[in-house]
Formats: C-alpha cells, sequence, structure tokens
C-alpha cells in the first residue's frame, strides 16, 4: 500500500511542484469539460421538447402578459415549479420548458415573496382575480401585496398588439398572418362571451377560454387582460400524461 501511495505521488508531483503545468493542468481540464458539454448543442435543432397544447398568447393574454412584466410582479412571484418533492406537492406538476418557450421574456423568478404562479389557472374565479388585484387584503388577510386598483379604471390598449405579434413571430413565435390580422378583434372576442367572433378566435388559439369580462359593451380595462393572462397559467397542458409515464416507469 506504502508503495502505491509513492507511485501516486510521484505522478502528481509535477502538478503540484510546478505552478506553471498546475495552470496549463486547469486550463486543458475546463477546456475538455466545456466542448463535451457544449458542442452536442450544435447539432440540436431546439433543446426544448415539444408538447401538445402548448400554444403562443392570445392577443388579449398577451396584453395581459405586458402588463403583468410592467408593474414588475415577478419580482415577487415566480413561474417555474422545482421537480422537488415539497414544490410539487404545493403547487402541483413540475415545470416543462415547453410551456415558457413562448415567453419573451420568460417568468421564471429569481424569489417568492408571494406564491409561484406557474398553476394558477382555473384555482381562482375571474371575481377573486378581481378582488384579490383591487385589495390583496380582502382575499387573503395576511398578504402583503400592493393593490392594483387603477387596473380596472384603465382602458386597455389593443391597437398595438398586432404589431408586437408581429415582431415576436421574428424571433420565433409562431403567429400567422392571420393571427396578426385579428389580433384587436380576438382580444375584443376573448372577452365577450357572446362575441359573433368567438368562433373565429377558437379556431386560431387552441383551448381559449371565452370570458364575460365586459368587452360585449367595448369596456375592456387592463385588469381584464391580466385576468386572462393569470387565468392561463398552467392550463395548456395534459399532466396526467406526464403522471402516467412516470407510473409506467
Amino acid at each position: 500500500m506504502a508503495t502505491q501511495s509513492s507511485s501516486l505521488w510521484q505522478k502528481h508531483a509535477i502538478f503540484e511542484k510546478n505552478s506553471i503545468i498546475l495552470v496549463i493542468g486547469i486550463i486543458v481540464a475546463i477546456a475538455w469539460g466545456g466542448l463535451v458539454e457544449i458542442v452536442p448543442l450544435f447539432y440540436l435543432k431546439s433543446t426544448i421538447e415539444k408538447v401538445d397544447g402548448v400554444r403562443p398568447y392570445s392577443p388579449l393574454e398577451l396584453a395581459g402578459y405586458n402588463i403583468y412584466v410592467r408593474e414588475g410582479c415577478y419580482n415577487c412571484h415566480s413561474q417555474m415549479v422545482r421537480p422537488l418533492r415539497d414544490e410539487v406537492e404545493r403547487y402541483g406538476h413540475y415545470s416543462l420548458a415547453a410551456e415558457s418557450m413562448y415567453d419573451h421574456p420568460f417568468q421564471w423568478g429569481s424569489k417568492r415573496t408571494g406564491p409561484d404562479l406557474a398553476r394558477i389557472g382555473g384555482k381562482y374565479s375571474d371575481d377573486w382575480h378581481r378582488d384579490h388585484l383591487r385589495n390583496p387584503r380582502a382575499v387573503v388577510p395576511t398578504s402583503i401585496m400592493p393593490s392594483y386598483p387603477w387596473l380596472e379604471k384603465t382602458p386597455l390598449d389593443i391597437k398595438h398588439l398586432g404589431d408586437q405579434m408581429k415582431t415576436l413571430s421574428i424571433v420565433g413565435v409562431p403567429y400567422t398572418k392571420d393571427m396578426i390580422d385579428n389580433a384587436e378583434k380576438d382580444a375584443i372576442a376573448q372577452g365577450a362571451a357572446d362575441s359573433k367572433d368567438v368562433k373565429g378566435l377558437q379556431d386560431r388559439y387552441k383551448k381559449i377560454i371565452v370570458r364575460d369580462l365586459g368587452a360585449d359593451k367595448g369596456k375592456l380595462t387592463e385588469m381584464d387582460a391580466v385576468i386572462a393572462y393569470l387565468q392561463r397559467m398552467g392550463t395548456l397542458v395534459d399532466f396526467k400524461l406526464y403522471d402516467s409515464k412516470a407510473n409506467i416507469r
């Protein structure tokens, strides 16, 4: 055993006694490790696996997303459930990369002053969200979230949604010309349950929920858009398929 230890010492002595050779060895090791991790990525068209059900934001959801980002909601709320037992039990199935593939920028967040919102869609009613945005303490007494009452009083500007969708299509979001041309009409249709344009909206955006938000009276507000965005989160993917695959394994 002593002879073996002496032999190993002699092999490493050249690195431990010569700083220049040690530095060169470190550089070679890091370079080789980097190549092993990076080179394979050049042969992949995408590192994101496509998932059935995931679609781009509808115009009204996109407007809500814009307001969500503008108000800095991501500073307190993350949108990424990590694959840890305590998170999955609290928030639901862990997040898939495909769920954020059309976010520019993504909303993973870096802290949670409030709960994660990746699976908030459908968990509460539209009225609950409206009350929560007006005055969070009205529905969650211990909340430290600021109130956003002005959102309900601010008319939603939908004139430039088509231009934004056109820009997003340049960076890979699959908005078609038909979607872009009908942006304003679709935004109003999603907020009016009895709109004559609902059929066209549903043809362009799968699994879309039309809400009675007052658009039938031409009064869409910024709060309506935020609610449409929040109610979309976590509703597009059928996670039962992933759970069944996990059980099979």
